[in-house]
Formats: C-alpha cells, structure tokens, sequence
C-alpha cells in the first residue's frame, strides 16, 4: 500500500509539473502574441498624430480583431477587408503624401483616411495576420490590372492581397478596387507578376519562393520597420 502511494505521488508530480509547463508556455505564446500587436500604442500614437477619430478607427480595429481570433477563415477574410474598404478612401500617393511611391503603415493610413493599393493591401495583411491567419496563407501580390474607364480599357501596376487555404489552393483575391472577395479564376481583370510576404517572394504563379522579400524590395522591408516602431510585430 505504501509503495502504490508513492507511485501515484511521483504520477500526480509529474501531470502538475506537465500541466504547469503547459500554462507557462500558453501565458509566453500569448505574451509575445500581445506584444507583437500592441493596440495600446497604437491607439496613443493615433491620437497623438492624427486626432480622436483615428483613435476611435484603432479602437474599433482592435475590437474587431478580438472579436475574430476564433472566428472561421472566411468570417476574418470578409470582416477585416471591409473595414479597410470602408475606413480608407483610394487615393494617389502623390496627392496624399506627396511623394510618387510610399508605402504607408496602416497607422497612417487610417489616420489619413486615405491610401493606394498597396497601402490597403499591406493593413488587410497585418490585421489577417493578428486574427490567427497564417502568414503562410497570405501575399501581397503585384498584378498587371485592365481597367475600364468610361469604355477605355487600360492596363496599370496594382496591389491585391492573396488568401491561399492551402499552398496548392487557387487564391482568393482582396481588392481595394473591387469590394468582394473572388477566387482569382473570377478576377479575370488581373494577371499576376510576383507576389511576396514577410518571409518570401514568389514569381508569377509559382508555388515555390525564389527568394527573401525583404532583401529584394526596400520599401517592403522599411515598411516592416516603421509598423515595428508603431507596435505591430
């Protein structure tokens, strides 16, 4: 009888060290989790920089973003591309910072109301990533786009973020031109040139990366740092 105590001491020692390991390893993930979106500097710098109304967009954005943690992929695809469509007016680079080509944080783009294509694309991939997507299921992804004006049909550089379920998936597309989201096959408007994340580049339709994005393209890698500094990742 002693010795059948003792077995189940060391049993019951070893499950509490087991599920006090667990719960240290769960508070650590959703430390570093937290601490990659810090909504609440985000929310100080958007006052301090661009007034109440920004701060109440991060506020809404935040709670937006807590709301979908748990959410299924489609539900977060569909939610966090209409908040950007809905809060963020398109808008020339030239004309909303005066510069020819500037990516903007998602910070300043709510806090001018305003962006391009690739600063659209670049807040819908940060606010996918903060809701549990893998950053494996998204690109940025440059696309040669026909456009329609007035019977005139043109072809102009454009930005869309890509959501691959899987790697082998046809990728749905979010666009700041068209609101709703379509498989690519729909987007018919668009050819793909290359498309990229935090962590590779990827030619055409290529499933495979041929490369770090952030070594080949500065303005990526200098947006990466400035969203750093506002406290995103």
């Amino acid at each position: 009888m002693p010795t059948g105590f003792k077995i189940n001491s060391n049993i019951s020692r070893r499950i509490f060290s087991i599920t006090l390991l667990m719960m240290l390893m769960l508070f650590c993930f959703s430390y570093i989790f937290a601490a990659g979106y810090d909504f609440d500097k985000l929310s100080t710098l958007a006052r301090q920089q661009y007034g109440e109304e920004a701060q109440k967009d991060v506020q809404e954005l935040q709670q937006l973003v807590s709301q979908l943690k748990t959410a299924p992929d489609a539900e977060k695809l569909k939610k966090i591309n209409d908040f950007f469509n809905n809060k963020i007016t398109f808008g020339d680079d030239i004309n909303i910072w005066g510069k020819s080509d500037y990516w903007s944080t998602p910070l300043e783009s709510i806090g001018r109301q305003a962006g391009d294509c690739e600063d659209f694309s670049i807040a819908k991939y940060m606010f996918l990533k903060a809701v549990n997507i893998s950053n494996n299921k998204l690109r940025l992804t440059y696309v040669k786009a026909i456009i329609n004006n007035n019977g005139q049909r043109s072809a102009r550089a454009h930005m869309v973020l890509s959501y691959y379920a899987t790697p082998q998936a046809e990728p749905l597309i979010l666009d700041s031109l068209v609101t709703e989201i379509y498989p690519a096959s729909v987007r018919k408007d668009l050819s793909p040139i290359f498309s990229f994340n935090d962590k590779g580049l990827w030619v055409g339709n290529s499933a495979s990366p041929k490369g770090d994005a952030q070594s080949h393209l500065s303005r990526w890698r200098d947006v990466l740092l400035r969203m750093q500094m506002d406290g995103l990742e």
